[in-house]
């Protein structure tokens, strides 16, 4: 503090007439007035503080190379929606509609009409996405500026992970605690209420780690679903269903279960269900079913015989065999396109989708299982360059 005395000298005597002084930080200035006892007249000490050091506040390292990372991705994300906001704009603009009411239908539509593409492989093909959907999500930060973690697992690398293991447990621990508790009252879990996973499936590993932003290894991942099956064998684990739902997706079966046509009455009186758009490689047919019926079987205005080879006629016969509804429904298929492994490949699918409007919800279970709901889209593989076909190579000859 440099002290400057306007007036009289009268603090080096007088040291008790100082009622007080500010502290004042970069060189700030104060006046202070002094009354001297039985006196009439005062006198001004004016205080003036030197610049104190402003105290650099330290960052970690870790905490330091987030920052710059975070701040690196920020602005490339900030780059992509800004391209993806005008690659919109001009495709919207190409189309004749409104680049504000364009959606990602709309884009898909319109790259498939301007962009006519024979890959297959539908990662090949050009598409246009919003950035967020394309580039995956990333953490945000877990320590503070000091590089005090945020999370009491941060130190097991996979904090997120973990700490749902952690929950599990929880929840089995409560589980424990009630089963306890109704065995005192002498009651019992009631076994209708328990939970049933059948047509249900686990979360795979690829979206539980999109959901905890974490990569997990195999053992994990087999540590998940061996803690989650513990926590369903429990007795009272209908208490916490909601918990086990968020970890379970149901089977095809059940998607496609509620989209089961009804079948219409023709002018005969016999029900019948037609299935259009049956695909296979190349091959494209539509096929309808009545029942009841006597087995006939009617491909392009012919029989069974329409297929030379055996095995296309097997593959048209099988879905009816494995339903046990040979000769009990009549069958008219029309097929384009293709060879006859095609053909015979679209109208079994079609059979198949048609058949489960007539047999019960095992059997279409089955069905499903034995892959004839499933439609097969492989494609014939393009020939490469450099090789003699799709995977065949050039003979290699030393000398």
């Amino acid at each position: 503090m440099a002290l400057r005395v306007l007036g009289l000298n009268l603090l080096k005597n007088n040291t008790n007439l100082v009622q007080g002084l500010s502290r004042l930080n970069n060189g700030a200035v104060a006046s202070v007035m002094f009354q001297l006892p039985n006196a009439s007249y005062s006198t001004e000490v004016t205080v003036q503080a030197a610049p104190l050091a402003i105290k650099k506040q330290k960052v970690s390292k870790a905490m330091k190379a987030y920052l710059e990372r975070a701040q690196e991705h920020d602005e490339f994300m900030k780059t992509q929606h800004l391209e993806y906001q005008i690659g919109k704009r001009h495709l919207a603009n190409m189309m004749g509609a409104d680049p504000e009411t364009f959606t990602q239908e709309d884009i898909d539509n319109a790259i498939e009409y301007l962009f006519p593409s024979g890959i297959y492989d539908k990662k090949a093909r050009p598409a246009m996405k919003n950035p967020d959907e394309v580039f995956p999500a990333r953490k945000a930060a877990e320590f503070d500026e000091t590089g005090r973690p945020f999370h009491s697992m941060f130190y097991t690398g996979n904090p997120n992970f973990f700490k749902l293991l952690y929950d599990i447990v929880e929840e089995l621990n409560k589980l424990y605690d009630l089963e306890e508790r109704m065995l005192r009252r002498g009651q019992k879990a009631d076994p209708n209420q328990r939970v049933d996973l059948t047509g249900f499936n686990w979360v795979s590993k690829d979206n539980l780690e999109l959901r905890l932003v974490e990569k997990i290894s195999d053992i994990e991942y087999n540590s998940f679903i061996a803690s989650m099956e513990r926590l369903v064998s429990h007795p009272f684990s209908y208490k916490c269903k909601a918990f086990i739902d968020e970890y379970t997706k149901p089977l095809m079966d059940h998607a496609s279960s509620l989209e089961i046509p009804k079948p219409h009455i023709d002018e005969q009186g016999r029900q019948y269900i037609t299935t259009y758009e049956c695909l296979r490689k190349t091959a494209r047919a539509d096929v309808t079913i009545r029942v009841p019926g006597t087995g006939k079987i009617t491909i392009n205005g012919k029989d069974i015989t329409y297929f030379e080879d055996t095995q296309p006629r097997e593959q048209v016969l099988f879905p009816l065999i494995f339903t046990d509804m040979l000769g009990k429904c009549d069958i008219e298929a029309n097929v384009e396109g293709g060879g006859s492994s095609g053909q015979a490949g679209a109208i079994r699918w079609g059979i198949a989708m048609c058949l489960r409007s007539f047999v019960d919800q095992e059997t279409i279970e089955s069905m499903r299982l034995a892959g004839l709901l499933t439609r097969d889209y492989r494609r014939r593989e393009r020939k490469k360059f450099g090789q003699e076909g799709a995977r065949r190579k050039y003979t290699w000859k030393k000398r």
